[in-house]
Order: structure tokens, then sequence, then C-alpha cells
């Protein structure tokens, strides 16, 4: 298969994780504000918090502005690919992701790059994966309390984004209302966080809130510099209960299938294809993280991942090699200074990563 398939089944996941945008080329700034009645803060944050998995399908658009080192290579990115270098291609640029639910069991996440498609597909205990450009499929068989209890979407999209952010919300945090808003031919409320420390790169979190169902169809991130560094919009949306052979999924001609087993998390494995090949392990997070400051100005100093990366060293070696080195009394290194997060990778192993300046990881890392 060309790829390393012990690791392709979990690439959706990271992928998901990693979705960030610019905002879309279209906005609604031609669309005469709706008239909704009057909600505070307060009400809309409770909406949120209380808010229930329902069915759901719909197109929303992530792109990137983060900053991040182009990697010759790898212009076109899959979820089927879970290399450096493609997960980075999916943190840059703009991409387009189709998403389906039925609000408990089944899920569905596409990736459309082009005339190609990579999907993740959950139905009860069956779990799919599958890419277009390189014919091939994994499947994994789930325990049947991982095939309960699902979210109300998959993991990336703006209503679970939404979702990790609120869960973040302390007393650093100013949230207000702004104008009403118009998402995906939906009208909206926008509820905007703004930090109270100074010292973050973090200007504001924009979450645009359907007026109806209180499903947010919009996150978007501004950095303090005015840099719109990330925004996951939907472009179209329904709420009305897919078709259920949207779930079902049978290899095409010619698919070439991979079987693997499931590992509870709990387990320290990773889903694998028998017989396992022996694999790096990455440390404790207990044992070899911390975190220097609070709220917004939080930094996470930890082991480099790079030292367990299961990448080519042609793709460690050339984004290093982008990336301009820095010294002090911590040590030396290479810094990505973005607009909305910074990180410093020492020669020593270690990393520093905030939404803060070089300044405030120099200071963590010593």
């Amino acid at each position: 298969m060309g790829k390393h398939p012990a690791t392709r089944w979990a690439a959706p996941l990271v992928a998901a994780a990693l979705l960030v945008g610019v905002p879309l080329a279209v906005t609604s700034s031609a669309v005469a504000e709706p008239a909704l009645p009057d909600r505070t803060a307060q009400q809309l944050l409770a909406d949120l918090q209380g808010l229930q998995a329902r069915p759901l399908s719909g197109e929303f658009t992530q792109t990137s502005n983060l900053g991040l080192p182009e990697l010759p290579g790898f212009a076109s990115p899959t979820v089927s690919d879970a290399s450096l270098g493609s997960l980075l291609t999916l943190a840059s640029g703009t991409h387009t992701w189709r998403v389906w639910t039925d609000g408990a069991q089944s899920h569905r996440l596409a990736l459309v790059d082009g005339t190609n498609e990579s999907d993740l597909i959950v139905n009860g205990t069956d779990a799919w994966l599958w890419s277009s450009a390189d014919a091939s499929a994994v499947h994994v068989t789930l325990p049947e309390k991982s095939a309960t209890g699902g979210s109300a979407t998959p993991s990336a999209s703006p209503a679970d984004v939404a979702e990790k952010i609120l869960k973040n919300l302390d007393p650093t945090t100013a949230v207000e209302t702004t104008r009403a808003d118009v998402v995906a031919g939906r009208p909206v409320y926008e509820l905007v966080l703004t930090p109270k420390q100074s010292g973050t790169k973090v200007g504001s979190v924009s979450l645009a809130i359907d007026s109806e169902t209180k499903v947010p169809l919009r996150v978007q991130m501004i950095a303090s510099d005015g840099t719109h560094a990330i925004d996951v919009a939907f472009t179209s949306v329904s709420f009305e209960s897919p078709d259920a052979g949207i779930f079902t999924f049978t290899p095409p001609a010619g698919t070439t299938v991979t079987e693997k087993s499931f590992h509870s998390p709990g387990s320290g494995r990773a889903p694998s294809a028998a017989p396992a090949s022996p694999r790096p392990t990455t440390g404790s997070a207990t044992d070899d993280t911390k975190v220097v400051g609070t709220g917004w100005t939080s930094v996470l100093v930890g082991k480099s991942p790079l030292q367990s990366s299961t990448s080519s060293d042609r793709t460690v070696t050339s984004l290093l090699e982008q990336l301009p080195r820095v010294s002090g009394t911590w040590g030396s290194g290479r810094l990505l200074d973005g607009p909305l997060f910074s990180v410093v990778l020492t020669d020593d192993g270690r990393v520093a990563v905030g939404a803060v300046t070089p300044d405030a990881l120099f200071a963590a890392l010593s």
C-alpha cells in the first residue's frame, strides 16, 4: 500500500483535531441582519451547555493561516496518511468537509479534495476509513460500549470546536453578544469571547449559534494583531435525519481492505493489524509535561513529539530547516512564531507551546 498501514486508521481523528482556518471567501456582509429576540450572553452559554445530540448533515469549509511552513511533496492532503507532512498540510490552506450524523451512534465525515475523497464512517460497532486516492480501506470492529453515547457530530465540526473552547472558559475571559448574522442561510446569534489577560496572542473567539437549534454553525478565532487565524463554518446544513444508507459502507471493487483489531484507550495501544510491529513509545504525559502560567497565557512544556515521530527523516529535517534558530539561558533550538501561537523545539528534545509570544516560551523553558 506504500504507507504506514498501522497508523492509517487514526489520521481522521488527528486531522480533525488540527482543523483550523481563516474566514471564508463568501461572507454574510451583504445579508441584512436578521430580526431575532434578544438573548444575553449568559443565556447563549446556557443554550450551548445544554445542547443535546441531534441529527445533522451538511458541508463546512476550513482554511488556515497559522504561519506553518510549507513542506514540498505534500500538496494534496489525505486523511488516510498519518505522516507529519500530510497532517501539516491538512492544517494549512483550504479544505472542504462533509458531515452526517444520526445524533446517536452513526456518523460519517468526508474530506473532499478535488476528485478524491477520504471518509471516516462509524455505524454501531463498525468503523471504516476509506480513501479513493489509493483505493484503500481499513475496517475496525468496535466494542458495544464504543458505539453508544455518541456526540452530536464527529470531532471536526464547528459544534465540537465550540464545545472544546467552552470547556476552557474561566474568569480570564469576557463574554458578550454582538449583532445577529446569517450562516449557511440560517439566522444566528454571535457570542464573542475575549481574553482579559495581556500577553496572549488570542484577540477573540466568535461563535455563531443557530437561533433555532442552538448548534454552533461557525467558530472563528482572531489573533491579537488582527489576523483571522481560525474559521470552521458550515456553508450548508440540515437538521433532518440523514438516510440510513449514508452510514453503510461497501468497499468499491478493487479496494485493498485491511482488518484491524481494537484496543481500548486504557490499554495504551492503538488499533493495529496482526501481527503488530514494535513501535516507539512517547512516555507519560504526567511525567514529561507541565503547564506554566494560567488561562490564555498558559505554556505547555514537555517532550518533543519529533523525538518519537514515525515520519521520515526527510520530513522532519525539512520542517526544522525552515524554522529560525534561537537560543538563551534555557538552551537553543528552533522557533515557530505564528499569528495565534508560538512553538519552540529545543535541541535537547523539549517543546514549549502556547498562545503567547516567544519570550513567554523562553521564560517557561527556563
